[in-house]
């Protein structure tokens, strides 16, 4: 898993670091003490894994988590146990107590393993229906799911996770967006950013960089903006 670490205190993010790097299943990608130097580069790169502490000067990891078009997976880590109901807002993965010993910062990456190998069995099993159907059947985890097409708002990558976004709620499922595209009408489905499909079906606001679904605002990607705009003009 790819991974950053992020706290303002260099000693912590330096430990932080240090187990990130001598334990096999994770990659040590970039650290960082300045929060919006954070900010900016989880916006601009794909991440599995982010170690975040929550108590920073000017804005919060918290606050820095809201700010994200796309939440990656996070362990947050903090002096102030007070902090840790509210993390799981944020589906935490684990939520660490400084000083963190490697025995239970092990603990917390296995959780994320854990969770890694229930979404790889994941898959979308309606190679029986007809594409572009009106409902595709998904598995996530133990349970399967029948999405209908006319239900879902938009489709969110993260990684090797995809989260549909429906009328009835989130599914997570592990596959490429392209495997997801292939799926889904051309006609009512358009990807819009690397990280995101949308319904046309469903779109509330359309701005020149971004549009509303569902109170939800989804960037329009520069590489996407000719595209999406030539799909606007044939519907």
């Amino acid at each position: 898993m790819r991974c950053i670490a992020v706290d303002d205190e260099p000693f912590a993010l330096e430990l932080i670091a240090g187990y990130i790097q001598k334990t096999p299943s994770l990659q040590y990608i970039n650290g960082f003490t300045n929060p919006f130097e954070a900010m900016s580069f989880l916006v601009n790169t794909p991440v599995d894994l982010v170690f975040l502490d929550i108590n920073m000067p000017e804005i919060s990891g918290m606050e820095l988590l809201r700010s994200l078009p796309v939440m990656p997976k996070v362990i947050f880590t903090t002096a102030y146990a007070e902090f840790g109901a509210e993390s799981y807002e944020f589906n935490a993965v684990d939520f660490l107590l400084k000083p963190v010993k490697y025995d239970r910062f092990l603990r917390a990456v296995n959780k994320v393993n854990s969770n890694s190998s229930i979404l790889r069995e994941s898959t979308v099993i309606n190679h029986t229906v007809e594409q572009h159907s009106e409902s595709i059947l998904v598995k996530s985890g133990s349970q399967m799911y029948r999405i209908e097409t006319n239900d879902i708002f938009y489709i969110e990558g993260a990684g090797n996770y995809i989260t549909f976004y429906t009328k009835t709620g989130k599914i997570m499922t592990l596959l490429p967006m392209n495997d997801i595209l292939k799926m889904l009408s051309p006609k009512t489905f358009v990807r819009i950013h690397k990280s995101y499909i949308i319904s046309l079906k469903h779109i509330g606001v359309i701005e020149r960089a971004r549009v509303v679904i569902n109170r939800t605002l989804i960037p329009i990607g520069i590489t996407y903006r000719e595209q999406f705009s030539k799909v606007l003009k044939n519907n």
